[in-house]
């Protein structure tokens, strides 16, 4: 007994002892530091030629140098140095420091140290990286950082839960998601603080199948004003605080002088802002006038000024960085996440009615066809004489409101704009006259409505102005050889016209694909249509068919507008595009004014190095932000009108059939928005076909058909505010269910899967297969 204690007391040290020829600490951390590829105890046992006992002695030495805070241990049982980054890891980007991307590793254990920031180095186009984004990486050491070389993009993890407290009639805490998409509700494990009815940030804990939801954030009350708004900004990541830094460079800048005498002074000429009514900021102003000169008989002059956000942003700074990780503002109907501070956003850049205000003037001569003759760029000081609504304006025009401006100002915009207009329907754009809807809250944050905005020839007559001067914008520089950051819309792929040539044929209108695809072939088709009740689905549908749009350094051309060369120049104050834009003008004119006085702000307002170098790169990021804009915005709305139509659940509305699935088909309540499903288990006891190619669900015996377009009256049986859901059932069906925010959880779970009385018809209409 006493020989066998000896004896497991003395292994350890027989285990320490080293074979001749055995690598030293040293040797271990300089091989492992050194390696091109991640390595583990086979990769240093062979490199070392070691075998046997011996490997067994390298165990015990890598669990003392783990023990002793020399190494840490990585992905796939790697080692690396402690403190260090593995040779490959998973990374997670964080932040955007100009155009760099900063991530740090996803896993990081090293106790009291904060985990390292490292720059990623892009090489060719690997697919848009962003914030939030995560990545397979090498790394290595470079000086006193460190740098990740991307070698694969891998699927988001786990993210954030975002939703609300819900307790059930058993008292269980359940976190009920405001995305729509997410069906499963979570049960929490700690609730913190957070009590039944808060809107939270919760992270998952356990592993599936039994995922739990720690709350970590509590938003606050999911129904109060701003809050769909909150979601929006929490769910997509948008950033929302302006960095202290930032805010102070921001006063900084707006205390800059005008340097009246160096710009043009443009302040005598009656120039107008016309905005919507609940414009937050306002960048861009009008004015025009018959020009005199007799060699354009019919002709005019015209100005577009647009605020001069390049002289208070400059190439490098704390401002600069801030708008370019922000991309654009975003707008939702409470409140607008802008792309630079208030005190530029709103105040200093934004052309105010009677202030003197820093301008970049872009000058067009218009001949009596409407084609522009000539243009050219100035920076400018000019004074607003008026910001008018768009209402406002037709208003005056029309006759049915006095407005002192009308003869100086508003008709000659009109006179020109109709050349303008004539030139545009020569080139003949594409014509989606689609409805947007427009939410109206009152002081209070309360939806007073929710309607479709009204389309004007002043909504018109603005758009042809800022079309002209992004035209000039692109072809000035061009002109200069100068780098543009262009506004690209290609032409439709061949995949999505085949889409659309299937989808036409269900209304027996034909669609070659062997025609050359202009603006011209879709306005052509709408014209077919007419004003029949199918208009607007086959507009939505040649909307479907189109590319996204985006920007890039090289050009492309813009499908849609019909346009060569465009690039956007209109919307500095809250698009980074249109800032860089400016910057390429200020160098490629040579339209610098005189530096700063304060070192703190850099000297030069024209494109820097790193903008030249970056131009790509930044066109893909602020492509993607946009992206994320337009989504949160889309997602808040169908918010605002759920909880507009929580009061009205129970009614019949008229609706219109948007899509159609083999579960079911969605609509929308005419002139609201909003989509909802039926699901396909309301629709009665017989079976339905689902026409894959005529986009319809038809009934085998009553021959009852429900396909897209197509206007009828159903029941609201739900309407969900928190994520934006709406659900219908057919009027004659059995009594509406209650809201969603006091279901039963007893109610039987839907049935995932193709639903029981669904067969399927593939692509040819008209012929089916029987499961």
């Amino acid at each position: 007994m006493a020989s066998t204690q000896k004896q497991k007391k003395a292994a350890p040290a027989r285990a320490k002892v080293r074979p001749a020829g055995f690598p030293t600490r040293q040797q271990v951390m300089d091989f492992i530091t050194e390696s091109d590829t991640p390595a583990g105890k086979r990769e240093i046992a062979k490199a070392f030629g070691l075998k046997g006992q011996e490997k067994i002695a390298l165990k015990a030495l890598l669990k003392d140098m783990a023990d002793e805070g020399l190494l840490d241990i990585g992905p796939a049982r790697a080692f690396h140095k402690m403190g260090g980054v593995p040779k490959v890891t998973v990374l997670r980007i964080v932040d955007v420091d100009d155009t760099t991307l900063i991530a740090t590793p996803e896993r990081w254990e090293a106790e009291g140290q904060p985990a390292p920031r490292i720059r990623v180095v892009e090489r060719g186009k690997r697919g848009a990286l962003t914030i939030g984004d995560r990545i397979l990486a090498r790394t290595e050491e470079a000086g006193k950082g460190w740098l990740a070389h991307p070698m694969k993009k891998l699927a988001k993890a786990t993210e954030m839960l975002l939703g609300v407290v819900e307790e059930m009639a058993d008292g269980k805490l359940w976190l009920r998601p405001v995305d729509k998409r997410i069906r499963k509700d979570t049960p929490i494990s700690d609730i913190g603080t957070a009590k039944k009815g808060d809107l939270v940030l919760a992270e998952p804990t356990g592993r599936p199948p039994r995922i739990s939801a720690r709350v970590t954030d509590i938003l606050g009350d999911p129904f109060a004003p701003r809050s769909f708004s909150l979601i929006a900004i929490h769910k997509h990541g948008i950033p929302h605080a302006f960095p202290e830094a930032v805010e102070e460079e921001a006063v900084a800048a707006s205390k800059l002088p005008l340097h009246e005498d160096k710009r043009e002074d443009l302040r005598h000429l009656p120039i107008v802002a016309i905005d919507p009514v609940d414009a937050r900021d306002h960048d861009d102003a009008v004015w025009a006038a018959p020009d005199e000169d007799p060699a354009n008989e019919g002709g005019f002059k015209a100005i577009v000024a647009i605020a001069d956000v390049s002289y208070y942003v400059r190439p490098g700074s704390a401002l600069d960085r801030e708008a370019r990780k922000r991309g654009n503002s975003v707008y939702f109907p409470d409140l607008v996440v802008p792309m630079l501070p208030h005190q530029l956003s709103s105040d200093m850049c934004s052309l105010r009615a009677g202030q003197d205000r820093a301008a970049m003037a872009c000058h067009l001569v218009i001949d009596a066809q409407g084609k522009v003759k000539s243009f050219r760029f100035s920076r400018a000081i000019i004074r607003v004489a008026a910001v008018l609504a768009y209402e406002n304006a037709q208003a005056a025009i029309d006759g049915e409101q006095d407005n002192e401006l009308l003869e100086p100002a508003l008709k000659p915009l009109w006179a020109c704009w109709a050349l303008l207009r004539k030139a545009r329907e020569k080139r003949d754009p594409l014509a989606l006259d689609l409805p947007e809807r427009r939410v109206v809250l009152d002081e209070w944050g309360k939806i007073v409505s929710v309607a479709v905005r009204e389309r004007l020839d002043a909504h018109m007559l603005i758009e042809d102005y800022m079309i002209a001067a992004n035209v000039a914008a692109a072809k000035a520089l061009e002109a200069k050889k100068a780098p543009v950051m262009y506004r690209v819309h290609e032409t439709p792929g061949r995949d999505k016209l085949v889409a659309l040539k299937e989808y036409l044929a269900t209304f027996d209108i034909d669609f070659a694909l062997g025609q050359v695809i202009r603006p011209s072939t879709f306005n052509q088709l709408i014209k077919k249509v007419g004003e029949s009740e199918e208009k607007e689905q086959i507009m939505t549908q040649i909307l479907r068919s189109q590319t996204q749009a985006y920007y890039a350094p090289q050009n492309m051309g813009h499908f849609g507008l019909a346009l060569g060369s465009y690039a956007h120049f209109t919307s500095p104050i809250r698009r980074y595009a249109d800032l860089l834009v400016h910057r390429a003008l200020v160098g490629a004119y040579d339209l610098e004014l005189p530096a700063p006085k304060d070192r703190a702000i850099p000297d030069r307002s024209s494109l820097s190095q790193e903008d030249y170098e970056n131009m790509g790169r930044v066109g893909e990021m602020i492509s993607g932000h946009e992206r994320r804009a337009m989504e949160a915005e889309r997602e808040t709305i169908d918010r605002y009108v759920a909880a507009f139509l929580s009061a009205h659940v129970g009614e019949v509305v008229k609706a219109r059939i948007t899509g159609v699935q083999n579960f079911g088909f969605f609509a929308t309540v005419e002139g609201l928005g909003g989509d909802g499903l039926v699901p396909v288990s309301t629709l009665g006891a017989e079976h339905f076909f689902f026409d894959e190619a005529g986009k319809a669900l038809q009934g085998v015996e009553s021959g009852d058909r429900y396909t897209v377009g197509q206007r009828l009256e159903l029941r609201l049986a739900e309407a969900d505010p928190i994520n934006g859901a709406l659900r219908f059932e057919l009027p004659d069906n059995p009594s509406p269910r209650g809201s969603p925010l006091k279901r039963d959880r007893t109610r039987p779970k839907i049935h995932r899967g193709r639903p029981t009385n669904i067969r399927h018809i593939g692509s040819s209409r008209g012929k089916h297969k029987k499961r």
